[in-house]
């Protein structure tokens, strides 16, 4: 039985070059930060993603709120959920 509201992880997000916190709601429902302030960007966080992008020679783009980073963190916390309920 699931008897938590939300965890959450800050991960290194290198789709934006930034970091990002990976919430899990009790639902096993998703948030990214990095979503949120990169998935529809601003005029002047698009400009700092574009100057990152020049820098890094490679494009920086959000890849959306179900990315493999944020799928990830959210299968180890239903993972570790499955074995507490196991036992």
């Amino acid at each position: 039985m699931v008897n938590w509201q939300v965890t959450a992880t800050t991960i290194y997000c290198d789709a934006v070059d930034d970091e990002a916190t990976v919430l899990v709601y009790r639902d096993f429902s998703v948030q990214c930060t990095g979503y949120d302030r990169y998935g529809d960007p601003e005029p002047e966080t698009l400009d700092g993603i574009l100057q990152k992008s020049r820098q890094s020679g490679r494009p920086l783009k959000c890849e959306g709120p179900e990315c493999w980073r944020v799928s990830q963190y959210r299968d180890k916390i239903r993972a570790e959920e499955a074995i507490q309920d196991g036992e």
